[in-house]
């Protein structure tokens, strides 16, 4: 391996690698996967000087800690939190020159879940179906990162951003998710319906990147037998036998056996994915959609 190379000190409590992912593979059985948050992700990119595809790190709650083997541009985004080299504060959102053998440190998000990490050249281990994300589900693409792991980089390709600090939207207080109806709503009470946009839900602790799940009110079924697994898409609002709802991520199953009962909008998601447990959760018909 060359000096292009990044080394984990402390890998974090979960720490994968993403990029846009891999979509087109559903009939294999192959979720989509990529940055759960895909703007920040996309920033930090910018910020780094590296191509919108080039693979960044994901880190959840806690960050992690990185020595560069050469001189390389980093940018953190996503979850704000505090970023140090060699233990010298440096700047969140913007681009930060790190010498090689230097310790960055990205540490725990102070508010929303997920930062990103980009490097300048990108992440550069071997893509599998295309991408080089981590998938947790399928176990596809390179495993969580480790202490001690080695991830090699690509060669830079552009310059790094020359602004101070890049605007980003903040995580979410209350986390308002525009739905379309369907395709199973008809498989649910009047009442649920009428609680599934009316009440407020939480974010659960056992959200993960397959799903958001949520405790809240108990949306009954007015039909109960099983229904045949069927495809599912990102943003499937599945509603299993404890009856709250769960949001599909981008690891999630591409097929399932329990109603959805509606589906939201892919601009919503990136909120969804700094939303902490414990974070109330709306349900909003999207304007313009049949209502229930």
């Amino acid at each position: 391996m060359t000096d292009r190379a990044l080394s984990v000190v402390r890998a974090g409590a979960l720490t994968t690698v993403q990029d846009r992912g891999r979509p087109g593979h559903a009939h294999l059985g192959v979720p989509h996967s990529g940055a759960l948050d895909g703007p920040a992700a996309a920033l930090a990119n910018r910020l780094a000087g590296n191509r919108p595809d080039a693979a960044v790190l994901e880190s959840t709650l806690d960050g992690c800690s990185l020595r560069p083997r050469s001189s390389a541009t980093v940018a953190v985004t996503g979850a704000p939190c505090r970023v140090t080299v060699d233990g010298r504060p440096a700047a969140w959102g913007a681009p930060v020159r790190v010498r090689a053998g230097a310790v960055l440190d990205v540490g725990p998000a102070v508010h929303g879940v997920r930062s990103y990490v980009a490097v300048s050249g990108g992440i550069a281990v071997d893509p599998v179906l295309g991408s080089r994300s981590t998938d947790l589900l399928s176990g596809l693409g390179p495993a969580p990162l480790t202490d001690g792991a080695v991830l090699p980089l690509g060669t830079p390709t552009g310059l790094h951003a020359r602004v101070d600090v890049a605007p980003q939207p903040a995580p979410p207080a209350e986390l308002v998710l525009r739905v379309t109806p369907g395709p199973r709503d008809d498989w649910f009470t009047a009442g649920a319906l009428r609680r599934f946009t009316s009440g407020t839900f939480r974010v659960s602790p056992a959200s993960n990147r397959i799903g958001l799940r949520t405790t809240g009110p108990v949306l009954e079924r007015v039909r109960h037998e099983e229904l045949p697994s069927e495809g599912m898409v990102l943003g499937a609002v599945q509603v299993p036998p404890a009856g709250t709802p769960v949001i599909f991520l981008a690891d999630h199953p591409t097929t399932g056996g329990y109603p959805v009962i509606a589906v939201v909008r892919p601009a919503d998601l990136p909120a969804a994915a700094q939303a902490r447990p414990g974070t109330p959760v709306r349900f909003v018909v999207a304007r313009g959609r049949g209502g229930f």
